[in-house]
């Protein structure tokens, strides 16, 4: 009789561990069920600001009125048209426009990939023009927009900002390829023309937070967890000598009698 405590209490035990264990292994299926769908999966391309195009419309059109070139910009979020905008105004291509015989446009694609793709995130710069501009100098244009600091990263950390800031610059750009005379300045600059360009930041707590966070919750609960089970075994073997000396003394007073 004595024996069958000691059993139903090592029972007992292996149940509380194998619901403990359960728990952790139900914990490790959510946090990399929460990690896979909330994740960095917008990959969507945000458009301008309202203040950066209607601060760049000005600029683009006192250049177009001094130079006889229409200017636009254009973004895209792979084949989706996320926005266009001219001399013409805000939504208005300069591409077959009416009044816009000459024109010039910055063309920009993004692709941004989810966190868990393989792929990487990328951008497409081009200078596109009217047929009478020359091939090559819709390519200087095209690579001197680096000089502003406007490469590849300056479009994928904001490509709102960077494509209006783009805009902006092509009127000087067209003027130093002999395209038309300097433009004029404008009355009011739009104070997103002299914005410095954000900072990328670090790209692994903005792509890895929700793992990091997960992770350690992780371990502090199963760290709970073992604590609580070793608690349990220590106070299971502190029990069974107890009931073994007593089954012994028990014995000993039969075996008197």
């Amino acid at each position: 009789m004595s024996g069958k405590p000691a059993q139903h209490s090592a029972g007992k035990d292996k149940r509380t561990q194998t619901v403990i264990w359960s728990v952790v292994v139900g914990v490790v299926v959510v946090v990399c069920a929460v990690g896979a769908f909330s994740g960095d999966s917008d990959t969507s391309v945000p458009a301008p600001a309202a203040d950066e195009r209607s601060g760049t419309v000005p600029i683009l059109r006192a250049a177009a009125d001094s130079q006889g070139i229409c200017y636009g910009w254009e973004l895209l979020d792979v084949y989706d048209e996320v926005s266009v905008g001219s001399n013409l105004g805000d939504g208005t291509t300069v591409v077959d426009a009416p009044g816009c015989a000459r024109w010039i446009a910055v063309s920009v694609n993004v692709r941004y990939t989810s966190s868990s793709s393989e792929s990487e995130d990328s951008a497409t710069i081009r200078i596109k023009g009217s047929d009478d501009i020359e091939f090559a100098d819709l390519a200087a244009i095209e690579t001197r927009l680096g000089r502003f600091g406007l490469d590849e990263d300056a479009f994928l950390d904001d490509p709102g900002w960077a494509v209006t800031r783009a805009a902006t610059i092509l009127p000087l750009l067209a003027a130093e390829r002999g395209l038309a005379g300097p433009a004029a300045t404008p009355t009011a600059a739009p104070s997103t023309a002299a914005a410095p360009l954000p900072d990328a930041g670090n790209d692994f707590w903005r792509d890895r937070w929700i793992y990091v966070l997960s992770s350690v919750g992780l371990f502090l609960l199963a760290a709970l967890f073992i604590a609580v089970g070793v608690r349990q075994r220590r106070s299971h073997r502190g029990r069974v000598p107890a009931q073994r000396a007593g089954a012994g003394a028990a014995g000993r007073t039969r075996s008197r009698r």
